[in-house]
C-alpha cells in the first residue's frame, strides 16, 4: 500500500483536506482526482438536484472493483459545518442522520470519500414523507438491454401522457434508465407508489413477453422490469449527473430526450446513450439542465389515484 498523501485547499470559505487524488478508481485509470474534479464541473447542474435531499452515499475506496458499501449515517468523522437531517429507522432505533448536500464544498468533501455513486431521497427536508416526483426504474433483464428500456419509456410517456402528466427521462449511467414525472404540489408516498404499481402492471398486461412489474429476477430474462417500488420514504434513486460505478470505466446518469431514446429504440444504437465523463461537457454547453423541468413543473396525479 502507498503512503497516504494529501492536499489542501479552500472552497467557498472552507478548507477541505483532499488525499490519494491519483489513486485509480476505475480499470480504466480514472482517478480519485478526476472524480473529484468531475464534481466540482458539473456541481452547478448536479447541486440543485441534491439540494435540501437526505442521501446515501455509495463508496468505493479501493476502487469499483472492491467491496463497496452504502452510507446512510454522516460518517462519525463529518466536519460539524456540513448538514445532516435526522431521518427514522423502519425498525426502530437511533435516527438515521443523513448528509445533505445544498453547496460545493459539501459535495467535494463527499467525493473525497471515494463516493463515487450519489443517491438522493424523492423528498425534501423537512417535508419527507412528500416526494416532489414520481420515478419509475426501468431495468433491463438478463437478455434484455437499453433498447429496450427506451421501448418501455416510450410506452409510459404515453401512458402518462393519457393523465396529463409529462415526464422526463435520464440514463442511469449503467444498464438501465429512469422516467421521472415531476409534481411539485402536495402528494405523498401513499399516493404515488400505488399508482406507480399499477401502471407498470398495466404495461405488463400489455405486453407482458417485454414487460414485468415483479421483483423476482428468475422471471426477468429478455424483458424489462418496472421498478415503481422506489417511490418509498426509505429508498433512493441514483442522481441526475451522478458517477456510476458499474463497469471498469466512468459513465454518467445523464438527461436525454425523448428523441434519443425514439431514436436508439428504432436503431438499437444503445452507444449514443451512454456517456464518459470528459464526453458530457459540450453536450451540457448546447442543452443546458434538461432535468430543470423535474424541479420546477407542477403537476397533479389523477383524481381517482388521489382518492385510492
Amino acid at each position: 500500500m502507498g503512503a497516504r498523501t494529501r492536499n489542501e485547499i479552500e472552497i467557498e470559505g472552507r478548507t477541505l483536506a483532499l488525499t490519494n487524488l491519483d489513486k485509480p478508481l476505475y480499470p480504466s485509470g480514472y482517478t480519485k482526482g478526476q472524480a473529484i474534479d468531475f464534481y466540482i464541473r458539473v456541481s452547478d447542474y448536479l447541486l440543485p438536484h441534491l439540494a435540501g435531499r437526505p442521501v446515501t452515499l455509495k463508496r468505493y475506496p479501493n476502487g469499483v472493483t472492491a467491496p463497496h458499501f452504502y452510507e446512510k449515517n454522516a460518517p462519525r468523522y463529518t466536519p460539524d459545518w456540513i448538514e445532516r437531517f435526522a431521518v427514522a429507522r423502519r425498525g426502530g432505533g437511533p435516527d438515521i442522520q443523513y448528509i445533505v448536500i445544498r453547496d460545493l464544498p459539501t459535495l467535494v468533501w463527499c467525493a473525497n470519500t471515494a463516493s463515487l455513486e450519489l443517491h438522493p431521497f424523492l423528498s425534501r427536508a423537512p417535508d419527507i414523507e412528500r416526494p416532489t416526483a414520481m420515478v419509475f426504474d426501468l431495468d433491463p433483464g438478463e437478455g434484455a438491454d437499453l433498447r429496450n428500456c427506451a421501448q418501455v419509456a416510450l410506452r409510459l410517456r404515453e401512458v402518462l401522457q393519457a393523465m396529463d402528466i409529462e415526464s422526463f427521462p435520464k440514463v442511469s449511467g449503467s444498464k438501465g434508465m429512469q422516467v421521472y414525472a415531476p409534481l411539485n404540489t402536495p402528494v405523498t408516498y401513499a399516493e404515488t407508489q400505488p399508482l406507480a404499481k399499477r401502471i407498470a402492471e398495466a404495461l405488463e398486461r400489455e405486453n407482458p413477453s417485454a414487460v414485468i412489474s415483479t421483483m423476482a429476477k428468475a422471471a426477468r430474462k429478455g424483458k424489462v422490469f418496472i421498478d415503481w417500488s422506489q417511490n418509498s420514504d426509505f429508498k433512493t434513486t441514483v442522481c441526475v449527473y451522478s458517477l456510476r460505478a458499474k463497469s471498469d470505466e466512468p459513465f454518467v446518469s445523464l438527461p436525454v430526450t425523448w428523441d434519443e431514446l425514439t431514436r436508439a429504440s428504432k436503431s438499437g444504437r444503445t452507444a449514443t446513450l451512454y456517456f464518459k465523463p470528459d464526453a458530457i461537457w459540450t453536450r451540457l454547453k448546447k442543452t443546458g439542465d434538461l432535468f430543470a423541468p423535474v424541479l420546477q413543473t407542477k403537476q397533479t396525479l389523477p383524481a381517482a389515484a388521489r382518492s385510492a
